[in-house]
């Protein structure tokens, strides 16, 4: 179960893949709104960048357009409760001091918990 989460927060954490269409970068309240796209035009990330480091609210998406992942970064750091969907089910972590400090596991039929 946690290597699936590993996997997850991997790939949210930025992996980009080569793309044809360019990210858009704007200047907000003096941090950076970056937004990336899939070849098809869907929104695959967007979120912000302070300093150089993530920050604040961050949100990627499949393909599809379908939620895929969301969360905070502060300082470059995971914080608070983050959220990935894969399929029918929806896994919340809770990080703690950048690390992971528990995992529920959501689906229509059961609830688990990891700590």
């Amino acid at each position: 179960m946690k290597k699936i989460i590993f996997a997850a927060l991997f790939l949210s954490a930025g992996i980009l893949s080569a793309q044809d269409i360019k990210p858009k970068h704007e200047i907000e309240n003096n941090i950076i709104k970056s937004t990336y796209y899939y070849d098809n035009g869907n929104v695959k990330q967007s979120g912000y960048y302070k300093d150089g480091k993530l920050h604040g609210a961050w949100v990627a998406y499949n393909e599809d357009g379908t939620k895929q992942s969301m969360g905070e970064y502060v300082n470059g750091q995971k914080i608070g409760k983050w959220f990935f969907w894969t399929g029918e089910t929806l896994n919340e972590v809770d990080y703690a001091d950048s690390r992971i400090a528990q995992v529920k596991t959501w689906s229509k039929d059961a609830v688990a918990v990891n700590k």
